[in-house]
């Protein structure tokens, strides 16, 4: 059975950082490519960040580049998004995904619960 199982998330002033963790299990981890997602209240879920098996490619959400960087170990089937420079817009629920296949950058097929990030002053 498919887990996934993020942490790391939390309360941060605008300007600051967090690193977001997902714990994988129950699946081949280094054989999928993962991404992050979020959603914001009233907002539709969206690809913020995702990597292939080997790191080789990654690909960012405009609103995130530059301030985010997806990273994986696959030595530890856990997957990181560390997150710079927050913004207010930021807050939303953070999940982890896995990928429909090894490369692909853009489909998934298994939701962890997420895990909240909340901006503010």
């Amino acid at each position: 059975q498919v887990q996934l199982v993020e942490s790391g998330g939390g309360l941060v002033q605008p300007g600051g950082s967090l690193r977001l963790s997902c714990a994988a299990s129950g699946f081949s981890f280094n054989q999928y490519a993962m991404g992050w997602f979020r959603q914001a209240p009233g907002k539709e879920r969206e690809l913020v960040a995702s990597i292939t098996i080997t790191s080789g490619n990654t690909n960012y959400a405009d609103s995130v580049k530059g301030r985010f960087t997806i990273s994986r170990d696959n030595a530890k089937s856990t997957l990181y998004l560390q997150t710079d420079s927050l913004k207010p817009e930021d807050t939303a629920v953070y999940y982890c995904a896995k990928g429909w296949g090894s490369y692909s950058l853009t489909k998934f097929d298994t939701w962890g619960q997420g895990t909240q990030v909340t901006v503010s002053s």
